[in-house]
């Protein structure tokens, strides 16, 4: 049976347009719905109770416009409302978040010494931490906040002097030495994963989140028998709670140049 009814997808910004991307190249006849909360950007800084009363009220939304699956692709929400939100929808409705597949993935390969870099808020839950020696007990993991990131990012400074000395300063961090894996536990970090990768010589695997999560997402599609059919033409809506010409600017490097942001506040 084919469902056309859009995927919702949501962060704390634009970030988590590198998912949208990837959704759009894996699957192509899916129409989309996006919510960026700029308004109340970064979640890496904010409560337990805030984030959690943010993500209900864009799943909310999400299912005001009847998306038949959600994908959190924001790190915060997913370490601290999974739950909330999985409730908050019922079973009817596929939840797909940015930790379980991660951790899926690399607690069943070769590895000794996981980094994970992501916002405070992350970290401080221990979520990834936890998703991993649940499924293997001899992974070392080491979390690292990188609070600063996700600002530098959002104001248009990727790849830049700016993001490579904070990038510099987070990654010599000594707790960090002899990893073999770096999970960017944050959405908006993908977008510095070359110069990660150029910082750590090259000798350090980085997990590529938008792809395992994607796959994820086409898993539980095809699970539930509800993906679209390949006669009707995709509808893409991207939504922010604050346009600013910043985050339309570096939302048209995270999707592309055809992207049209549309102003949305929701209850708070």
């Amino acid at each position: 049976m084919n469902d056309n009814r859009p995927i919702g997808v949501f962060d704390s910004g634009v970030g988590g347009l590198m998912f949208a991307k990837e959704i759009k190249r894996l699957l192509p006849n899916e129409s989309l719905v996006y919510f960026g909360d700029t308004i109340n950007l970064p979640y890496g800084e904010k409560s337990k109770e805030q984030i959690t009363r943010f993500s209900l009220n864009i799943t909310r939304f999400l299912r005001e416009n009847n998306c038949k699956a959600i994908v959190i692709a924001c790190n915060s929400a997913t370490a601290n409302s999974l739950k909330e939100i999985k409730d908050f929808v019922g079973k009817d409705i596929p939840v797909i978040d940015v930790i379980s597949p991660i951790a899926e993935k690399v607690s069943f390969e070769l590895r000794e010494q996981i980094g994970v870099i992501a916002t405070k808020t992350t970290v401080k839950s221990g979520a990834y931490k936890k998703s991993i020696r649940k499924r293997n007990k001899h992974i070392n993991i080491i979390e690292v906040a990188t609070p600063l990131l996700v600002p530098v990012i959002e104001e248009g400074f990727a790849n830049s002097s700016i993001s490579k000395a904070v990038l510099e300063t987070y990654l010599l961090n000594k707790k960090l030495e002899g990893i073999d894996t770096i999970i960017l536990g944050c959405t908006h970090y993908t977008f510095l994963e070359k110069e990660i990768n150029q910082l750590l010589g090259g000798k350090v695997d980085i997990v590529n989140s938008p792809l395992i999560v994607v796959n994820q997402v086409i898993y539980q599609l095809t699970k539930a028998n509800i993906l679209a059919s390949k006669e009707v033409d995709p509808i893409y809506n991207f939504y922010v709670s604050k346009i600013t010409d910043t985050n339309t600017r570096v939302a048209k490097k995270f999707f592309g140049k055809e992207i049209e942001l549309i102003e949305q506040q929701i209850e708070n």
